[in-house]
């Protein structure tokens, strides 16, 4: 080559920040639930948005609107667990389907009820209650069944799309219905809501069949209890939960946004800072393929979770609206990288039998966590102020994250190379594509 020659490197670099899409390619499954998931991510945020906007129409009420996240928090810690043990003992896919058309029902109850001439306020309580209930039924089983259909060595790449998939939704679906909302009306955004169900369902009817394993436990109080030993056993699961209840307690800031942008004096960039979160954690997705090549996952767990704290510390000191943004996007970005990594140690080292109900333990962590931290955010605002209620939910993640580190050395040396459990369950995918190789 002469010396002339362009070098190859800045591509081969560029090439190495792209999503791995190596299980898109090699699994159909992996593809229809990637594509189910988008399509109805959409219909979701339709309704997210038209929801409390129609029950502010109907009651005026601030604390009716607030009393939907109410109704929602005892069905998804119930069933988050049921749910958990369901997907251990029922065929993953009859779950999924079933709870899919489920959602799709109760699209169909709102927009009956919104074509109504005086629409009920308590339907949409109902419809609120139950779909968090069938989702948090529906979530352990979509999560367990990914490392069926994904090769062991994909999984991270695997968690990396997912994200993805849900960060395009979390930017861009909030401002399409916010769209349809105002200038078509309720009526057809639950209408499509209900279409995009209506095609996730077509799409999982295809899925293979995914019985539980001959292990698996009947769903019952003890199989539950038996879950959490399991995880209480595994330290380094426990600091990823840990890790992940900590970062959303004390530095979500979410409830205060609104407040925020009042003292900011630019209440035009509340929209944007609603978007900012999810759109750092886009930027990770979208460069994500150098996750593929991390190997100590517990520890960049931690540190992007101190790192998203230290981001909102600065959120909440800097005085500039556009540093603000910046800051918000950055801590959006690290909670990703957080994420992916969770997924990943999850995805790789749980047996098969026991996936189900560590997922539902799993979607308690990182559902219940934000949630309690709005009320740790507005109550902290409402005693010192706004400013400091960010700041310091920050300042006391980092110590939090940084005290968990200390207390849990297992999830700080946890290597996917050495772990004794994702070494376990790489041999024994191995073991099972072989046995399916020889059988074909």
């Amino acid at each position: 080559m002469s010396d002339d020659a362009p070098s190859p490197a800045p591509a081969a670099r560029l090439r190495g920040l792209l999503p791995d899409l190596a299980p898109w390619r090699a699994s159909a499954d992996f593809r229809r639930l990637w594509v189910a998931g988008l399509i109805t991510g959409f219909g979701s945020f339709l309704t997210f948005v038209a929801l409390p906007v129609q029950m502010k129409e109907l009651t005026g009420s601030v604390a009716a609107v607030g009393a939907i996240g109410a109704v929602e928090l005892v069905p998804l810690i119930v069933f988050g667990l049921y749910g958990g043990a369901l997907a251990d003992a029922l065929d993953k896919r009859k779950l999924i389907l079933l709870t899919e058309a489920g959602q799709g029902v109760l699209s169909a109850v709102l927009l009956v009820n919104t074509l109504l001439p005086h629409p009920s306020v308590w339907p949409l309580y109902g419809v609120a209650a139950l779909a968090s209930a069938l989702e948090s039924i529906q979530r352990p089983a979509l999560d367990s069944l990914v490392p069926r259909i994904v090769a062991h060595e994909h999984l991270p790449a695997a968690a990396s799309l997912n994200s993805l998939r849900w960060t395009v939704g979390g930017v861009t679906g909030p401002a399409l219905a916010g769209v349809v909302v105002a200038y078509a009306g309720l009526g057809w955004a639950y209408a499509a809501d209900l279409a995009t169900f209506a095609v996730s369902v077509v799409l999982i009817v295809g899925l293979a069949a995914a019985p539980a394993s001959h292990e698996a436990a009947k769903p019952s109080l003890r199989s539950i209890a038996e879950g959490a030993r399991y995880a209480w056993s595994r330290k380094e699961l426990l600091g990823t939960y840990a890790i992940d209840l900590a970062a959303m307690f004390f530095a979500m800031p979410l409830a205060v946004l609104p407040f925020l942008a009042d003292e900011l004096d630019a209440e035009w960039s509340l929209g944007l800072m609603y978007a900012a979160l999810p759109a750092g954690a886009l930027l990770v997705t979208l460069t994500s393929g150098w996750t593929s090549r991390v190997q100590r996952h517990g520890r960049v767990v931690a540190l992007a979770a101190a790192l998203w704290g230290l981001a909102m510390v600065a959120a909440g000191v800097v005085d500039d609206v556009w540093l603000v943004l910046l800051f918000l996007v950055v801590g959006g970005g690290f909670d990703m990288v957080s994420g992916i990594f969770r997924s990943a140690m999850w995805n790789q080292t749980i047996p098969d039998e026991l996936r189900g109900r560590l997922a539902g333990i799993e979607l308690l962590s990182y559902s219940v966590g934000p949630q309690l931290g709005q009320v740790r955010a507005g109550g902290m605002a409402a005693w010192t102020n706004v400013r400091t209620s960010i700041w310091a939910g920050g300042a006391l993640c980092v110590g939090a994250v940084g005290l968990l580190a200390l207390c849990l050395p297992k999830l700080m040396t946890y290597d996917v190379r050495t772990n004794e459990h994702a070494l376990r369950m790489r041999e024994l995918r191995r073991a099972e594509d072989q046995a399916a190789a020889e059988a074909a």
